[in-house]
């Protein structure tokens, strides 16, 4: 399934002849401030990067989680990932998910990203509601999650990960 995002679009995350994502992948999940966020995976090596992607598309066809790549229309480079994770398709309910490549952060990607994935859950999936998650010192998510109209609704009880508060995001179809 892709998505027409405007600027961008939304594909399948690639390893194949004609476009292989998995080293703009290693070099995001190396970067620091995607380290401290992102604890759930190391890219290190290429079979680690494949296996992320074929990951990716399990994932998708168990109906656990939709993920795309974001990326640049006329040459496809990614340019970072956006996901509809936890999928409760009976409940109409799931979790959004976003990060953007290092060298393209602070160009709006993430939330035209997210717009995009978050009108996908609620017209083609039929979800209801879509919540988004960050720590609380992420303040680019911050602004990710206003600009793709979620409404703020609290800080949660338990931490994250990293053991920094996490604040909480809600999304319903307008």
């Amino acid at each position: 399934m892709e998505i027409n995002a405007g600027a961008y679009y939304l594909r399948q995350l690639r390893a194949d002849r004609h476009l292989d994502d998995r080293a703009a992948l290693m070099e995001a999940f190396a970067d620091p401030q995607h380290r401290r966020y992102v604890l759930n995976y190391q890219l290190r090596t290429l079979d680690e990067a494949t296996e992320y992607v074929a990951l990716r598309a399990a994932q998708w066809a168990c109906d656990e989680r939709c993920s795309w790549a974001v990326a640049e229309p006329t040459t496809g480079r990614l340019l970072g990932e956006v996901g509809l994770r936890d999928l409760d398709l009976t409940f109409g309910m799931a979790e959004a998910s976003v990060w953007t490549h290092p060298a393209e952060r602070g160009n709006g990607i993430a939330a035209v990203a997210l717009s995009a994935a978050t009108r996908f859950g609620f017209g083609g999936l039929g979800l209801h509601e879509i919540v988004y998650r960050h720590d609380e010192s992420n303040i680019a998510s911050a602004v990710v999650a206003a600009r793709s109209g979620f409404t703020q609704v609290g800080v949660e009880d338990r931490p994250s990960p990293t053991g920094d508060p996490l604040v909480r995001w809600v999304l319903k179809p307008s």
